[in-house]
C-alpha cells in the first residue's frame, strides 16, 4: 500500500492513543492507530473493557504493534450499570459519563508509569517510554502525568476543521464573547473569508450548551481549550481537499501546527461489517431486496448511532419517505428509552415492495457500495459523510441534528453535493412534507442529476487513496520532529 512503509528502527515511535468514550471517536482513533502500526510504530490504545470488546480484534498482521489497554471505568452515581460509552446512555447522562471518565486519571497515570519504567520487549518501541500521548477533547487532567514523564501530547480532533474554526481558541472567545443563541448564528470574526460556518437557531441553542459546565463540573470547551493550549500539535481527521482554506486558518489562530491526518477510511470496502453482531446472514433478506432494485434507484437512510432522534422525528421521517414515492432502505435506530409503537400505523404495509425498514445493525459500508444505492439520507456526522461522499460519491439528503452536523450540511450544500431538509428554526422540528421534497430533489428531479455529478467529481478528488496515505506519512514526520 502506498504510504505504509515501515519506519527504520532508529525512528520507531511509541504512541499512546486515548479517545473519548464514543464510538464516533474510538473508531477513527483506532484507524489512526492501525495506520501508525502499518508504518512500523508501536501503539498503546487505551479504552475500557466493554468498549475494547465491542471494537473487535486488532488485525492479526498488526497485533504485535497495537496493544489495547482496558482501564476499568469508575462507578458514578446516576450512571447506568455497565455504561461505558455514549451509546449506552441517554443524552442527559453524558455529563455523568464524563465524570466517570475523569476517574480514569489515576489508572491512566499508573499505565503510563509502567510504560515508562522500561524493560525488555520483543517490540523495541514498546521497551521505552511513550514518545507521544494522542488525546481527545476531554482529558484536561492529563498534564501532571505527561509532564512528570516528559511525554509530548497532541490532540486529535475527529470533527471537521469547520467545527474547530467555529469554536475557536480561548483568547479569541475572550475577545469576542458569545453567550446567546444569536451569537452562534453567525460566523465568528476570526474567520476572515466568506464561509457557511454558522448555525441555525435550533442548532445554536444546543451548541451554546457546550460552553457551559455539565454534570462533570466542567464545560466541554474548557476541557478542549486547556488541552489545546498545552498540546504541541493539533491533528485533524480532514484534508485540504475536503475543507479548503481552513487548515492554514486553524494553524494561525491556534498558534501551533494543525496537521491533517487524512480522512482515515478503512481500506476494505466491507470494513468491519463481518465482525458486527449478526453477520451477513441477518442482513441477507435486505441484500436480496437490494439486488432486485434498478441501479441507483434506492436512497439509503441512516441517522447514526447517537444522534438525538425522537419518536416524533422517526414518524415524520417515515411520512416523508412514504410521500416521496422513492425506493428506500432505512436503518432504523430505536430512540433511547422509547417503548411501544414507533412507525405510523400501516406504514410498512403501504411501502411494501419499494421500502425496507431494518431495525438493528446494518452494514453501512456494504450498503453504500451496492449498485442499487443512488443517494444517502444522513444526519451528516463527519464519519458517515466522508465514508459515503469521499468513497462512494453518492449525493446527500441532509438531516443534521447537533454539534458539527449542521456545519457539515451547509458546507456540502455549498459544494453542490446535497440538499438539506427544511427545519422549523424555532423548535427544531421538521415535517414529512419537507423530507419528501428534499428526497425528490435528489432522487427524482432534474436537480439530482447535477448533484450526483458534483458528488462524483468530489469523490474523485478527495477519494485519492495515495494522497490520503501521504497525509498520514506527513503526520508521522511531524510526530518524529516534535517529540
Amino acid at each position: 500500500m502506498a504510504g505504509s512503509q515501515a519506519a527504520s528502527p532508529s525512528s520507531h515511535l511509541h504512541v499512546v492513543v486515548f479517545p473519548w468514550l464514543a464510538f464516533g471517536h474510538m473508531i477513527p482513533f483506532l484507524e489512526l492507530s492501525n495506520r501508525l502500526a502499518r508504518r512500523g510504530h508501536a501503539v498503546t490504545f487505551v479504552s475500557t473493557p466493554r468498549n475494547a470488546a465491542r471494537l473487535g480484534a486488532v488485525p492479526p498482521e498488526l497485533s504485535a504493534l497495537v496493544r489495547v489497554a482496558a482501564l476499568e471505568l469508575p462507578q458514578v452515581e446516576g450512571l447506568p450499570d455497565g455504561a461505558e460509552s455514549t451509546a449506552d446512555v441517554p443524552p442527559e447522562k453524558v455529563g455523568l459519563l464524563k465524570k466517570a471518565f475523569d476517574g480514569l486519571a489515576a489508572p491512566f497515570a499508573q499505565l503510563v508509569a509502567e510504560a515508562c519504567a522500561g524493560g525488555k520487549d520483543e517490540v523495541a518501541a514498546f521497551s521505552r517510554k511513550p514518545d507521544w500521548i494522542v488525546l481527545d477533547f476531554a482529558q484536561n487532567w492529563i498534564w501532571p502525568i505527561a509532564e512528570e514523564h516528559e511525554i509530548s501530547c497532541a490532540t486529535f480532533c475527529i470533527l471537521p476543521a469547520a467545527f474547530l474554526a467555529f469554536v475557536g481558541p480561548e483568547h479569541e472567545n475572550a475577545a469576542h464573547p458569545r453567550s446567546t443563541a444569536e451569537d452562534f448564528m453567525a460566523a465568528p470574526p476570526w474567520i476572515d473569508f466568506p464561509s457557511t460556518i454558522a448555525h441555525r437557531r435550533h442548532e445554536a441553542q444546543a451548541i451554546a450548551a457546550v460552553f457551559r459546565p455539565n454534570d462533570s463540573g466542567v464545560s466541554d470547551m474548557d476541557r478542549f481549550w486547556e488541552l489545546q493550549q498545552r498540546c504541541r500539535l493539533v491533528v485533524l481527521r480532514s484534508c485540504p481537499e475536503a475543507e479548503p482554506r481552513l487548515i492554514p486558518l486553524l494553524t494561525d489562530i491556534f498558534a501551533r501546527p494543525v496537521i491533517p491526518a487524512g480522512l482515515l477510511l478503512p481500506d476494505d470496502v466491507v470494513g468491519d461489517d463481518d465482525a458486527a453482531p449478526g453477520g451477513d446472514q441477518s442482513f441477507s433478506a435486505a441484500v436480496r431486496w437490494l439486488d432486485e432494485q434498478p441501479r441507483g434507484s434506492v436512497i439509503y437512510v441512516a441517522l447514526g448511532s447517537e444522534a438525538p432522534v425522537t419518536a416524533e422525528h422517526v414518524r415524520e421521517l417515515a411520512l416523508g419517505l412514504e410521500l416521496s414515492g422513492v425506493r428506500f432502505l432505512w436503518a432504523l435506530r430505536w430512540p433511547f428509552g422509547h417503548s411501544g409503537e414507533l412507525l405510523p400505523d400501516g406504514f410498512e404495509r403501504r411501502v411494501a415492495g419499494r421500502g425496507v425498514v431494518r431495525a438493528g445493525w446494518v452494514p453501512q459500508v456494504r450498503v453504500l457500495a451496492h449498485a442499487a444505492v443512488g443517494a444517502f439520507l444522513t444526519h451528516c456526522g463527519w464519519g458517515s459523510t466522508v465514508e459515503n461522499l469521499f468513497r462512494f460519491g453518492h449525493p446527500l439528503v441532509m438531516l443534521p441534528f447537533v454539534a458539527d452536523q449542521g456545519l457539515i450540511a451547509r458546507a456540502m450544500a455549498a459544494r453542490g453535493v446535497g440538499v438539506e431538509v427544511t427545519w422549523n428554526e424555532d423548535d427544531g422540528s421538521f415535517r414529512g412534507d419537507d423530507v419528501a421534497a428534499a428526497v425528490r430533489r435528489v432522487m427524482v428531479e432534474e436537480e439530482g442529476v447535477e448533484l450526483a455529478r458534483n458528488a462524483g467529481e468530489l469523490q474523485k478528488v478527495v477519494g485519492d487513496n495515495p494522497r490520503q496515505e501521504r497525509y498520514t506519512d506527513e503526520l508521522v514526520e511531524y510526530l518524529q520532529r516534535y517529540k
